[in-house]
Parts: structure tokens; C-alpha cells; sequence
């Protein structure tokens, strides 16, 4: 009886929750974790130091010192220099120090260097020449060896 002659207001229909987005002008990175590997074919050969927060595949021949958070030095790779990574694997070649926590010297792998590690295995015919060192924290950088004079 009252409500003949008004119109009935529409109810507003519920409406999405607008998503939050972030600010384009602030940048992340993104985890390594999620990338592949960078992969150094065996027909390159580069000198310099190698950096990467990922994982790294060597196949090539590479003069200089490579640090990564993964390292695998394929059965033609090689490196002439210091390597740094949580998990070395090589299966090539290595004239110079390895300091890594987990550290694998596959059958055919060829380590002219020392070795400062937390984990070690050696499998059946690879081949090290050099001293062997546990330590805690093998990542730290090490003091050079005194000069002999």
C-alpha cells in the first residue's frame, strides 16, 4: 500500500575485490632457483671470472675463476682457476682450487688443486692430485698461501 506509487532503489551489485597489484617502479629479482642452468657449450672457450646466483654447465674450456650456486663441469669441460659453489660436480677437468660444500669427482674427472669442502666423494678412476681439507664453512674466502721466499 505505501510503496505503490515509489520506484524501488536498485541494489548495487557486489563487485570483485580489485587485486593488489605492485608497484612497476620497484623491481624484484627473481629467484635462480626457478631458471635453468647457463649452459657453456664445449665449442667455447672464454677467459675471465665467471659469476652466477644459478646453477652453471660447463662443457667448454674456461680460463679463470668461476663461482655459482651450482657447478658442473662436464666431461669436456675444463677450467684453469679457482671454483666456489654449494655443489660441485665435475666430470672434466680442474687445474686450481675447489671450494665447495658438496663436492663430486665423477669416474674420468681429472683435479689438479686443492679441495676445501664439507662433503667429499671420489668415485672409482677419477683422478686428484693435491690436499684435501675439511672444513665447516668451506665457501669463506681462504687467506692466500704465504709466498715462499
Amino acid at each position: 500500500m505505501f510503496t505503490r506509487g515509489k520506484t524501488p532503489e536498485p541494489t548495487p551489485a557486489p563487485q570483485a575485490p580489485k587485486p593488489i597489484l605492485p608497484d612497476p617502479a620497484v623491481k624484484r629479482a627473481q629467484p635462480a632457483a626457478r631458471s635453468g642452468p647457463s649452459i657453456i657449450s664445449a665449442d667455447v672457450k672464454m677467459t675471465g671470472t665467471i659469476v652466477s646466483q644459478g646453477e652453471i654447465d660447463i662443457n667448454g674450456q674456461i680460463e679463470g675463476d668461476v663461482r655459482a650456486s651450482a657447478l658442473t663441469i662436464g666431461e669436456t669441460g675444463a677450467v684453469k682457476g679457482e671454483v666456489v659453489a654449494e655443489s660441485v660436480v665435475v666430470r672434466g677437468t680442474i687445474e686450481g682450487r675447489i671450494r665447495g660444500r658438496k663436492v663430486q669427482l665423477c669416474t674420468g674427472a681429472k683435479v689438479r688443486g686443492d679441495i676445501f669442502h664439507a662433503s667429499l666423494a671420489i668415485e672409482p678412476n677419477a683422478i686428484f692430485e693435491g690436499a684435501v681439507k675439511h672444513a665447516q664453512d668451506p665457501m669463506a674466502d681462504q687467506p692466500a698461501p704465504p709466498a715462499a721466499g
